[in-house]
């Protein structure tokens, strides 16, 4: 499988149908592009839907029974939109919570959006420096996630992990961080988990060493 051909197949991996020596060499490619694992975590709410959907939904058709070859694609393209206006949002509130932290507390309600909000929290951990800043958006199916990360340590690959009141644990994006380079960066991804239901956000790197935690109050 071809570079290019492994970033369009990120919908059907997600969705479980490639077939298993497919899914394996794109798991590979998985470990070396952060936007494709990126976009991995985006698409779980809507996996999970489908099997939920598929568990409760009685058989009226015949197994073998096969989708249109358009409708994978109609699905993606939905799933997609979906989650490009979830970051316009998202963004918006990023931006208006960096104009309230100049006189503001580290948290941050900002005005609601469709029924929702978004909620900011910042912290910087004393002995690895790693400044963040993470947005969360309540969504149907879970919370769409904005974080800004200010890491001078690179190069290394870092994930943001939520942990959930039951002590669940979810890595719902990862990034890489250039060598020696501090600018803020921000990164997108989405929770499965409600803001009401993340006690904590750690940034962690790929080795499972703790950066910084983020609570939000």
């Amino acid at each position: 499988m071809r570079s290019l051909e492994r970033h369009r197949d990120v919908g059907a991996y997600a969705l479980g149908v490639l077939d298993e020596a497919d899914a394996f060499r794109f798991e590979d490619h998985l470990t070396e592009c952060p936007r494709c694992a990126v976009q991995v975590t985006e698409f779980a709410p809507a996996a999970r839907q489908l099997m939920l959907y598929r568990s409760s939904t009685p058989r009226l058709v015949h197994p073998l029974a096969e989708p249109g070859p358009r409708m994978l694609d109609r699905l993606l393209s939905q799933v997609a939109a979906r989650h490009r206006a979830g970051r316009r949002r998202l963004l918006l509130a990023l931006a208006a919570s960096v104009v309230l932290a100049v006189s503001g507390p580290a948290v941050a309600v900002l005005a609601p959006d469709h029924g929702g909000s978004a909620v900011s929290v910042a912290a910087t951990d004393e002995r690895s420096g790693v400044w963040a800043r993470v947005t969360t958006e309540d969504e149907a199916w879970g919370s769409n996630l904005a974080i800004e990360v200010k890491d001078g340590a690179g190069p290394r690959t870092c994930r943001l992990v939520v942990v959930g009141r039951d002590g669940s644990e979810e890595a719902v994006t990862s990034w890489s961080v250039p060598r020696h380079d501090a600018r803020p960066s921000t990164v997108l991804g989405g929770s499965a988990l409600h803001p009401e239901d993340i006690v904590r956000y750690e940034v962690r790197t790929a080795e499972g060493e703790s950066l910084v935690t983020l609570k939000p109050r």
